[in-house]
């Protein structure tokens, strides 16, 4: 096996770069390095570019519809004022929270589904995310729909389901179908405790708070936007860079804990970065259902291989949420349906594909 080196070396001496070989490129920097595997950095390319194209031609969508020169003249700041507020504070936002809160989610649904070793273990199944949607309408009832109050709220509620998820499923070891089962009862302990403080709340806060729980990019501004951004440059580096030790932890926790000594560390920090993504998306644009079920199972089957493919899972979460959201306003138009709708329409076909398809290897086995 050959392999091409593009390699430098800083003044402590550590080799840093690119380091290519077949079927992956590891990039290096001091004692850091992260492995891609090349199938997945080509769909992750791929993915991410389709995602960034189809956010720029939302921009040019809505009720004063644009052409893309305009778009483009508007973002260069040779726009007027009505088509900077339009394009700058109105569709740039949404669009850019599209993007990041599917890449997020993609990223949080392979991390847990790989970590379970079960296609049905996503946020929205196992109750992170209502956990985040309870925390949220607390503080949107109470303290107003502020973002960072809001921001906060979901990651309390988020954090409290995961510990509650992981501590009652946690048997000597972790089980995916045991981990299901604990996480759909306390994700409907969660939705019941909504619903009761939506029944509860005055009329105007109600109807916000309802609006929110659908999932829609509708309305998204820039503070929209801070949340889910500062949560994936923070979280998603780490980790992309324990990807390998991902791998090893599919093995099982007996075999993974032979091979590396770290195991429940590198659970740990995995696992609070899917819950941290989770929460973020959630805040930013509600529980939009079922992308972090679908996107890492079309990776799965694009790549067939056991890399992970966490790039190309926040692209194809990021590419899922924005075409979902053009089309609901477009097929729909005059009116818009809320994008949590469409995943949902889309979603949940390939959840009960997914559960007939375990039941079918449990019965052959």
């Amino acid at each position: 096996m050959t392999r091409d080196r593009t390699v430098t070396r800083d003044r402590t001496g550590s080799r840093d770069g690119l380091v290519g070989g077949a079927g992956f490129v590891v990039v290096r920097r001091g004692p850091l390095s992260v492995r891609f595997g090349m199938r997945g950095l080509v769909l992750g390319t791929l993915t991410w570019l389709g995602a960034l194209l189809v956010a720029l031609c939302a921009t040019t969508v809505g009720e004063y519809a644009m052409p893309l020169t305009t778009v483009l003249d508007t973002i260069a700041g040779n726009g007027t004022l009505i088509t900077y507020d339009v394009v700058v504070n109105g569709r740039i936002p949404r669009a850019l929270t599209g993007v990041l809160v599917g890449a997020a989610f993609g990223v949080a649904g392979g991390v847990l589904q790989r970590i379970a070793h079960n296609p049905l273990v996503s946020p929205d199944v196992i109750g992170i995310n209502a956990g985040a949607s309870a925390g949220a309408v607390l503080m949107i009832i109470g303290f107003g729909a502020s973002a960072a109050w809001v921001t906060g709220g979901a990651l309390a509620g988020a954090a409290v389901a995961a510990v509650t998820v992981y501590a009652v499923a946690y048997r000597n070891g972790f089980s995916g179908y045991r981990l299901v089962l604990v996480g759909i009862g306390v994700a409907a302990i969660l939705s019941a405790a909504a619903t009761f403080l939506l029944s509860r709340a005055d009329v105007n806060a109600a109807y916000q708070a309802a609006v929110w729980l659908v999932g829609s990019l509708s309305g998204r501004s820039w503070p929209d936007v801070v949340p889910v951004a500062l949560g994936m440059c923070l979280l998603l580096p780490p980790m992309l860079g324990l990807t390998r030790r991902l791998q090893v932890l599919e093995l099982g926790d007996d075999l993974a804990r032979a091979l590396s000594p770290r195991v429940d560390r590198t659970r740990g920090v995995l696992l609070t970065g899917a819950v941290g993504l989770s929460a973020l998306a959630t805040a930013s644009a509600g529980p939009i259902g079922f992308v972090a079920l679908v996107a890492p199972q079309i990776v799965r089957r694009v790549l067939r291989e056991r890399s992970p493919g966490l790039l190309a899972c926040a692209g194809t979460g990021a590419l899922t949420v924005v075409t979902a959201d053009l089309l609901a306003r477009t097929v729909f138009a005059p009116r818009e349906l809320p994008v949590g709708v469409l995943t949902a329409l889309v979603g949940a076909p390939v959840l009960i594909a997914l559960l007939v398809r375990g039941n079918r290897i449990g019965a052959s086995g």
